[in-house]
């Protein structure tokens, strides 16, 4: 009776939603009682969107339930890959509890991210080598196959994870990607992977009543960012290796499915770009911490936390449906250009933000003096 119940996809589907939901909801405030026990409270810092120390490692409720979860949701699992994905999760998990109580040093981080991606290619259900035309490009050797599914890997996780800088904003953009996704699968009947977006869709649900919360508030940390991060990008993998037979369920041309990938990704990968072009402009290294991201330039030039989430959220899911709706007329190379136009157009618009933010602070400053003077 119990198998036939987790069997029905209608039923695992809600079930997976709420007992997800449930699940974060129940853990996050016993994290919370420890992280304040134990004095693990994030700090604030120059770079820091919030004022008082706050509770952080929140991903450990979104590893937990992740693992139940792959567990009730087997029956589903016909490719047999939800053993890769637990052993892969696993190391990231260690990476950003590590991370989160002793930092660890960005290399570290990208070799163990590396390896948590070696256990996902112990199965070939990513191995997809056909680009179908995408700029003139078909079929790849499977060894460029495995070098850039691990570079995609490392981008979309540190991608994410340096958008996780104030309130829901990394929550918001994950729902929308997890929901974009379980769209997608649900479509071509892979239903394991529409049943993963639908438990992180709960999980991330639960977990914005606390991150908004002012008394109960809860920051994911590296523990969280990494891990959601990382399923992000398997889901990627899965959706780039789909077969072309595949692809009569949709609307766009299978030639622009990796342009379809990017506008899912774009708000974090747009940033990670911006904010890598501005510290090299500034001869400053990659990895150096700023407050020259998006989310940071909305809240200097005074947008609340929610404003600014809700803002970059809607940009980005508008931005995937103007993608999905052009691939289906234009080629690939049509669709390059819409992308550079469209990067170019997201530079400009934060060029002036900034530009204007540093007019004020110098024009207040100036102002600071004459009134000393």
């Amino acid at each position: 009776m119990l198998q036939q119940l987790l069997s029905n996809l209608t039923v695992v589907s809600i079930l997976t939603v709420i007992s997800s939901l449930l699940l974060v909801y129940y853990i996050i405030p016993k994290i919370s009682w420890v992280i304040i026990r134990r004095n693990l409270n994030e700090k604030p810092n120059e770079r820091s969107s919030h004022k008082g120390a706050t509770p952080t490692m929140a991903g450990v409720a979104f590893f937990i339930t992740l693992i139940l979860m792959l567990f009730f949701i087997q029956h589903f699992d016909t490719e047999n890959i939800g053993l890769n994905l637990i052993a892969s999760t696993t190391l990231i998990f260690m990476v950003g509890v590590k991370d989160d109580l002793v930092v660890s040093s960005p290399k570290a981080k990208l070799f163990m991210e590396a390896l948590a991606v070696l256990f996902l290619f112990f199965h070939n259900a990513l191995e997809g080598n056909n680009l179908y035309g995408f700029l003139g490009i078909y079929e790849i050797p499977l060894w460029l196959v495995y070098i850039a599914s691990t570079l995609l890997v490392l981008t979309i996780i540190n991608a994410y994870n340096l958008i996780d800088g104030i309130d829901g904003l990394a929550s918001i953009i994950a729902i929308i990607i997890f929901s974009v996704f379980s769209l997608i699968f649900y479509a071509i009947s892979l239903f394991f992977y529409y049943l993963i977006c639908l438990s992180f869709i709960g999980m991330l649900l639960a977990y914005l009543f606390f991150n908004f919360s002012i008394k109960k508030k809860i920051f994911m940390g590296d523990t969280g960012s990494l891990l959601i991060g990382f399923c992000i990008a398997f889901l990627s993998l899965r959706f780039m290796a789909i077969d072309i037979s595949l692809y009569s369920h949709f609307t766009f041309k299978p030639e622009n499915g990796f342009f379809v990938l990017m506008a899912i990704l774009c708000i974090p990968l747009f940033d990670l770009l911006r904010v890598i072009g501005v510290r090299l402009l500034q001869k400053k290294s990659p990895f150096y911490p700023d407050r020259n991201h998006s989310h940071h330039v909305l809240i200097d030039f005074g947008m609340s936390h929610f404003k600014a989430t809700m803002l970059l959220g809607l940009v980005n899911y508008l931005f995937v449906i103007f993608i999905i709706k052009l691939g289906t007329y234009l080629n690939s190379f049509q669709m390059l250009g819409v992308f550079v136009l469209a990067f170019g157009l997201f530079l400009l618009l934060f060029y002036r933000l900034k530009s204007s933010i540093n007019t004020e602070r110098l024009k207040i400053k100036e102002e600071k003096i004459e009134s000393i003077i």
